[in-house]
């Protein structure tokens, strides 16, 4: 045979050959560990157009992501406290930074949610003390506020937050902060679904739950009368934050409809719709507003333990098993 026949007909040959594997690989899936399916990735993005607040309504929530607050930085961003050690009882300037890793410098541009740049929020490790505040930046990214921590002991400083660059979705970033002074930890209160303040009671109704979403509504009432006159506070008729006992994994979620949507009543009750991280011990503090004031709520609920399960004031069983 001829070297240019030869060369032909196994030409022809690698042909079929290639041609059988393309088909193939017409018909079946490619197999690859790391390839997420397509609704999958689009839902994260439908989700954020769909609420609204672009990453930042759930922060370390979801069962796929890890808990927020745990980590001092993240996704090329890092939270700089420039003051880790303050004085119990004293008020202090608390100062930090959120540092874009990739050039060092500090970030100057934030997405606006819920009317700030963002949101500090400042936890005792025993859980005891806890505060939402919202610092003032200055032109060169450094974040400060007066603040005045009662206790001595181990603190936990968190900041929420969007940046504007790079496209990135909402973050939790967390940092240690010691307070100086005798140390004295507080065990954590019992659970219970009634927690007081200022004359005021809340009554939490409906169940925390690991790894799924789970409705949790709290009602505002005063001298046994239930508020229907609740204020407008960062946009919105309540804040919930959860910090789970331990380490204080944070989670953060916002109200299910807002002021002025049709559909939203300014009390007495306010609605969430939260993740909790795993099984455990965890505390939920309420931002609500009435009379021009904040206050806020605690309670301990324990995730997991049929034993801790809140219940509607009537002595029902929790939301999720009423049809």
């Amino acid at each position: 045979m001829h070297t240019g026949l030869k060369i032909t007909v196994f030409a022809a040959a690698l042909a079929a050959t290639f041609g059988t594997a393309y088909g193939a690989g017409q018909v079946l899936d490619p197999v690859t560990g790391e390839a997420e399916p397509a609704e999958h990735s689009a839902h994260g993005s439908q989700q954020r157009k769909a609420d609204g607040h672009e990453g930042h309504a759930e922060h370390g929530g979801g069962p796929s992501e890890a808990p927020g607050g745990l980590q001092v930085s993240e996704k090329g961003f890092a939270l700089d406290l420039k003051t880790p050690r303050v004085e119990a009882g004293k008020d202090a300037e608390l100062r930090f930074a959120i540092v874009d890793e990739d050039t060092g410098r500090n970030v100057t541009a934030f997405r606006r949610e819920h009317g700030k740049e963002l949101h500090l929020i400042v936890a005792s490790r025993d859980l005891a003390t806890y505060r939402h505040l919202h610092p003032v930046r200055a032109a060169d990214g450094t974040w400060s506020i007066s603040a005045e921590l009662p206790k001595a002991g181990g603190y936990r400083v968190f900041a929420d937050f969007t940046p504007q660059a790079k496209s990135a979705s909402g973050l939790t970033l967390g940092a240690d902060l010691e307070v100086s002074g005798k140390s004295k930890p507080e065990p954590l209160p019992a659970a219970d679904r009634t927690a007081t303040v200022d004359g005021y009671e809340v009554t939490l109704n409906g169940r925390l739950r690991a790894g799924t979403g789970s409705e949790l509504r709290l009602d505002v009432s005063k001298d046994g009368k239930p508020v229907t006159d609740l204020q407008p506070y960062l946009g919105a008729y309540g804040h919930l934050v959860a910090l789970r006992s331990g380490d204080l994994a944070y989670l953060h979620v916002h109200p299910n409809g807002e002021p002025g949507d049709g559909r939203t009543k300014p009390g007495p009750e306010v609605s969430f719709t939260a993740t909790a991280p795993s099984k455990g011990a965890y505390r939920l503090f309420l931002d609500f507003r009435h009379d021009g004031k904040v206050r806020t709520a605690a309670f301990t609920v324990h995730v997991g333990e049929a034993s801790e399960r809140p219940t509607d004031p009537e002595g029902r069983k929790p939301a999720e098993h009423q049809h």
